[in-house]
């Protein structure tokens, strides 16, 4: 299978379209033609970790590919002009109905995200969230179902993305 890294699937300029779009070693691309610049850099996505009074951590269950019907923390992608914290919010209203009513920044975590045959290079960064009831939760979006589990019972293989295994895993050791 060929690689879905940038590298080997950009091909043309975006700017004026020329075949002469070469890849640099600092992961960035140069046109020969026009002398355009594209940076292949991180999108920035959140994660939310969210623990009921039992100590069970919230995960969800991807309802799309990548990793379809594998566990992953509530969250997603930052939008444009958007600041972290306002998507964690948005998004945890989203996936689940669910309002934030406190967060504190925990950690971040790269990950390569493939969609669509590219491979999409992530920040993900991770919030400790409450909320205000889980009265109202219902999977909603892209998510197709969620479960608390605890700290002691996550099978980190059932965990979709390699960040959020990482975040997860770091998570768990201070919930002790």
């Amino acid at each position: 299978m060929k690689s879905t890294l940038p590298k080997n699937t950009i091909h043309y300029c975006p700017k004026c379209g020329s075949s002469e779009f070469s890849f640099k070693k600092d992961q960035s691309f140069l046109c020969n033609k026009c002398e355009f610049h594209l940076y292949i850099n991180s999108a920035a996505a959140v994660a939310a970790l969210i623990v009921n009074d039992k100590g069970e951590i919230l995960f969800t269950r991807r309802a799309f590919e990548p990793h379809k019907g594998m566990l992953d923390l509530p969250g997603g992608f930052v939008d444009i002009m958007e600041t972290a914290e306002n998507a964690l919010c948005r998004e945890i209203k989203e996936e689940l109905n669910l309002e934030i009513k406190q967060f504190d920044y925990y950690m971040s975590s790269p990950n390569e995200y493939i969609f669509g045959g590219l491979s999409v290079f992530t920040l993900d960064l991770a919030y400790i969230c409450q909320v205000k009831s889980f009265i109202d939760i219902q999977p909603r979006d892209d998510v197709s179902s969620y479960e608390f589990i605890a700290p002691n019972l996550i099978h980190f293989d059932d965990i979709g993305g390699e960040s959020i295994k990482r975040i997860a895993k770091a998570f768990t050791k201070i919930l002790g």
